[in-house]
């Protein structure tokens, strides 16, 4: 990828794993990446190749091959506990934003609007639309509100 050119194979590689430390990072919500959110993630991704920002669309495409893989390598690496997982990731995710900083100011927001939206999507997994339709005003205890 043109873009990726100012950057090392090692870098490449580790900024491919961006979407899935977004995924486990939304789902450590409720500590543990499920199924329904290990499906919608790579459902995501792969979706994420034809709908995002044109000037990411290599980067999803070349994600989107290596992204399942990646999402359980760091399912298996991170620690388990939630506070040392979150902390682990977050730390991973500003080593990241290093690396993306290296390929320019309009690529740093477009990667972040987008990872937002991953994160967003992620944490949704088990939004129920039956709920929204019977319930439309948030009830607490019920609904998410």
């Amino acid at each position: 990828m043109k873009i990726f050119k100012r950057l090392t194979n090692k870098q490449t590689d580790a900024l491919l794993k961006y979407p899935a430390y977004i995924s486990i990072l939304a789902a450590s919500l409720d500590d543990t990446l499920d199924k329904a959110e290990k499906k919608a993630a790579i459902e995501f991704a792969h979706i994420k190749t034809f709908t995002s920002d044109p000037l990411l669309t290599k980067f999803y495409l070349e994600a989107d091959k290596v992204f399942r893989k990646n999402l359980e390598q760091l399912e298996n690496e991170l620690p388990k506990d939630k506070i040392s997982r979150e902390a682990a990731i977050k730390k991973e995710l500003a080593n990241l934003d290093k690396i993306l900083k290296r390929l320019g100011k309009k690529y740093v927001i477009d990667v972040h609007q987008s990872m937002k939206s991953f994160k967003d999507h992620i944490s949704r997994a088990h939004h129920n639309v039956l709920i929204d339709f019977i319930f439309p005003i948030p009830i607490p205890g019920l609904t998410d509100g």
